[in-house]
């Protein structure tokens, strides 16, 4: 009865309401698209997000993985390496590579490094929290999560940007400019080829959009709440009103 009540009410109201649609209109479109007045245009906002993965083994010329007279040791020490290989992606200058090769800002390239056997799990698990804290704040960013394989020396690649092939580039360059990075210490230090790491890529890396229809459903969600709020905003000044002329009436009542 309560909501019937509401509804005649919001009848009488009808500029009111019109008013409130087109509101609701506008607060949609606003909330999916830029809106320039001068000139006027529209520009797309970015709600879609992105990851692509890729993996790569940290390895010898004589590779330790198929060689069965290598000891557990060598596995180990290739282990901690990788962890070092994932913190110097994390450097300024290879950031600026990867952040060039892959067409991405470079003020907007976030990269995490890998955590360290040594860090506290207390601690691990408040970074942990914190890194899924940021990567809600916004899908407009572009970011790499470098993971390092506890057990065997692989490092897990993961980079998040607002489309798929992005991510892709994203993740390939991370690879890439660490081959680079590499070759580049070895010429300078005149490292032997026989006593180089060697980097084996598990393959390139695929992106895929993992929230394809939220830009929608922001549209969607934004046009009823801002209708809601204006028709609920109609209906308490309508009552407002009422009540007003109400008291006056009382007051001329009164004194008459």
């Amino acid at each position: 009865m309560a909501f019937g009540k509401r509804i005649r009410l919001l009848w009488h109201m009808r500029l009111g309401v019109v008013a409130s649609l087109l509101l609701a209109i506008v607060a949609s479109i606003s909330s999916v698209q830029k809106i320039s007045l001068s000139p006027f245009s529209l520009t797309p906002r970015s709600f879609e997000m992105a990851t692509a993965t890729t993996h790569v083994v940290i390895d010898t010329p004589s590779s330790v993985m198929l060689d069965l007279r290598q000891d557990t040791y060598s596995i180990e020490g290739l282990t901690n390496r990788a962890v070092l290989l994932g913190n110097v992606l994390a450097t300024g200058p290879v950031r600026s590579a990867i952040a060039r090769r892959a067409n991405v800002p470079v003020e907007r390239l976030m990269i995490e490094p890998p955590l360290t056997s040594k860090l506290p799990q207390g601690r691990a698990d408040d970074v942990n929290r914190k890194s899924a804290g940021d990567l809600v704040k916004t899908t407009d960013q572009y970011r790499l999560n470098i993971a390092a394989n506890p057990t065997v020396p692989i490092l897990d690649i993961y980079a998040q940007t607002p489309t798929a092939d992005s991510a892709a580039a994203l993740a390939d360059a991370a690879v890439a400019e660490l081959h680079a990075y590499l070759k580049q210490i070895a010429a300078s230090q005149k490292t032997p080829e026989a006593d180089q790491i060697r980097l084996v890529d598990l393959g390139k890396a695929e992106g895929a959009v993992i929230n394809p229809a939220i830009k929608w459903q922001v549209a969607l969600l934004t046009f009823v709440i801002t209708f809601g709020i204006a028709c609920a905003t109609l209906i308490f000044l309508s009552r407002v009103r009422q009540g007003w002329a109400q008291a006056s009436r009382s007051e001329r009542l009164a004194t008459e």
